[in-house]
């Protein structure tokens, strides 16, 4: 029989390692951020165009290379970082596998400029499809320049299944949020498509922080510090009432290196518990610094996962420590009854220097001075004299009933005007109770409309039903004719990061048409003066918030789609909630509405709205 095994040629396996080490853009991203820190440089840039797909290049001032490691990185398993599988387990680097320049220069074209701080030429090397095509001496400043180009170009299906620029955008920005918060000591600049997104100096943990997701991330950060012989804990989280329905600000670093940990993260959602919503998540920047020796980082290509030797120890710790600044800090009600809250300090006077009080003397006080005595006063109006204690006894029969004697009214007089009084407050309290006429409707659990049928009944969910009305109503305002604006008294501020007011700036004129009115754009701030006349002031923080959230996770081309999917955010934010009570008339205009749509069946998520019980079904309840 003849051999069928063969090796397969090393562009043929940089290709099969590319599939586990790049999935898209941001993984290239991650790669070389994370080769420009171990490179231990102070200032790195990253510049994007197209989301990624044209180019992705990192500038660092690292070590940079020589002439013979620039050639050598990019050959399969040949990395700096360890020498022995005892080093696996003592890692203090970003890399070590050893693929990642490798899958990436066998799927796309790369240009590597670098030069050491001890070497007056750099190499330039260009490689296309793990073919070196020139390496030749150049004059560059010291550090590596690593530009990616044309990714996925010889892998057309790899290439075809990219989301759209927005949504591969996101998970570029995702990537360089991580390395960033990892790192605040290292300056970064992200530019995209020529404009700058981000550009973040050097600084703490905190300045890191409130720079990339806004300066009112301030105000909601409560410290976490523990240190004990297994692990040390450092970190913030946010406090319960900025806590929200989607994750996105979670962040888990052990050893300075971004892990997903589910377990870990119930262990601060534990901590919480009491303190917020079960529906809701809370965020939170917490850096884990363990002993390498008891972790295993070489689990999987991304190295987002680690495996602990003692988890249950961690959890306990990290729910402990976390619980801790909760009630530190007075987030956690205390239950101390005898405990004055004038007392308490706040939080942002824990750091402010005490200042010596101020005294106000007056020098023209002069206690033996003879004082002119107070006249008598007249008052513009006639003084009652107050009533004698027998007043208090007027109107009052006793038991005979005969008023008393000290009434300065007959008894009559009373009676007629207590009558009076008392058909008064009758007829304006209590309504007279009349016939209903019209559609005979009924709320069930506060969730169900039911309505009778010749046949049977119907049963409507009124969030779903409403939210299909107030979608092909948006809808309309959106493309066809505006929506009436309400007009606010006082301007309404509301804070942002800056992507957030970028995607809000994106959509300004769809928000426009269905009643909204933006005064003012700046960096981190909206001045709303006109919001739709179907919401209220204080829910327009949840729409809009919830709004930036829908389109980060479906982020649609320009077009109809975008239109569309603003709509059903809107209705879904706007929509009654279930649990919320209706009123006869509330609920025969809300049916009337729903079969007035064109598609009153299903919701705008293409879930049913109603279901029809016909009397034969009840039938069959009682066989």
């Amino acid at each position: 029989m003849a051999d069928i095994i063969q090796l397969l040629p090393d562009h043929v396996a940089n290709q099969i390692a590319a599939g586990e080490v790049v999935q898209r853009p941001a993984s290239v991203v991650k790669e070389l951020l994370e080769n420009a820190i171990d490179a231990k440089a102070t200032d790195i840039t990253l510049v994007v165009k197209d989301a990624g797909k044209t180019l992705v290049q990192v500038t660092d001032n690292g070590s940079g290379m020589s002439i013979t490691d620039a050639r050598l990185s990019f050959e399969r398993h040949a990395t700096s970082k360890i020498k022995s599988a005892e080093d696996l387990f003592n890692l203090h680097t970003k890399g070590f596998r050893g693929e990642a320049l490798a899958s990436i220069a066998a799927i796309a074209h790369v240009e590597l400029k670098t030069r050491t701080d001890t070497s007056e030429i750099g190499t330039h090397l260009t490689i296309e499809g793990s073919k070196v095509v020139s390496q030749d001496p150049a004059v560059v400043p010291k550090g590596t320049t690593i530009s990616v180009k044309n990714l996925f170009y010889n892998i057309p299906a790899r290439r075809n299944f990219l989301k759209s620029n927005p949504v591969e955008t996101r998970h570029i920005i995702d990537e360089f949020h991580r390395v960033a918060l990892a790192h605040p000591t290292v300056s970064f600049q992200m530019l995209h498509n020529g404009s700058d997104v981000f550009n973040l100096p050097a600084s703490n943990s905190r300045q890191r922080i409130v720079h990339i997701f806004g300066s009112k991330t301030n105000e909601k950060l409560v410290p976490v510090s523990e240190e004990t012989e297994i692990i040390k804990i450092e970190g913030f989280v946010m406090k319960p009432e900025y806590s929200k329905k989607s994750r996105g600000e979670q962040f888990f670093f052990v050893n300075d290196r971004f892990i997903k940990s589910p377990y870990l993260h119930h262990a601060v959602s534990s901590a919480f518990e009491g303190l917020m919503k079960n529906d809701v998540h809370p965020g939170y920047f917490l850096f884990l610094e363990v002993d390498p020796h008891s972790i295993d980082i070489n689990i999987h290509p991304t190295k987002t996962e680690i495996k602990f030797d003692d988890e249950h120890a961690i959890y306990a710790m990290l729910r402990a420590t976390v619980k801790h600044s909760l009630g530190q800090f007075n987030i956690a009600p205390v239950l101390d009854f005898e405990r004055d809250k004038g007392f308490d300090t706040p939080y942002e006077y824990s750091k402010k220097s005490p200042t010596a009080p101020s005294i106000e003397v007056d020098r023209d006080f002069n206690p033996f001075q003879e004082r002119a005595k107070q006249g008598n006063i007249k008052f513009p109006f006639k003084r009652e004299v107050s009533p004698s204690w027998e007043s208090l006894y007027v109107g009052l029969k006793d038991d005979s009933g005969h008023a008393h004697p000290s009434g300065l009214r007959s008894s009559t007089e009373a009676e007629m005007e207590m009558e009076f009084e008392s058909e008064e407050v009758t007829g304006s309290i209590f309504e007279s109770k009349e016939t209903e006429t019209g559609q005979v409707t009924l709320q069930l659990q506060n969730k169900y409309i039911v309505s009778p049928l010749k046949n049977g009944m119907m049963v409507i969910h009124q969030n779903l039903a409403h939210q299909r009305v107030l979608y092909e109503e948006l809808l309309k305002n959106i493309t066809v004719k505006e929506a009436v604006s309400q007009q606010l008294l006082f301007p309404l501020e509301l804070h942002f990061s800056k992507p957030d007011v970028a995607i809000i700036e994106k959509v300004r004129e769809q928000l426009e048409h269905t009643g909204f009115i933006f005064s003012e754009l700046k960096d981190e701030t909206i001045e709303i003066s006109g919001i739709p006349v179907q919401i209220l002031e204080s829910h327009v923080v949840n729409l809009l918030s919830q709004l930036v959230h829908d389109i980060k996770e479906e982020v649609p081309d320009t077009g109809f789609s975008q239109n569309d999917m603003l709509a059903k955010s809107m209705a879904a934010s706007m929509a009654i909630k279930s649990g919320v009570s209706l009123n006869k008339e509330e609920r025969e205009h809300l049916i009337n509405q729903l079969f007035a749509c064109k598609e009153p069946t299903v919701s705008p998520t293409n879930k049913p709205v109603f279901t029809t019980l016909d009397v034969s079904d009840l039938d069959k309840k009682f066989m």
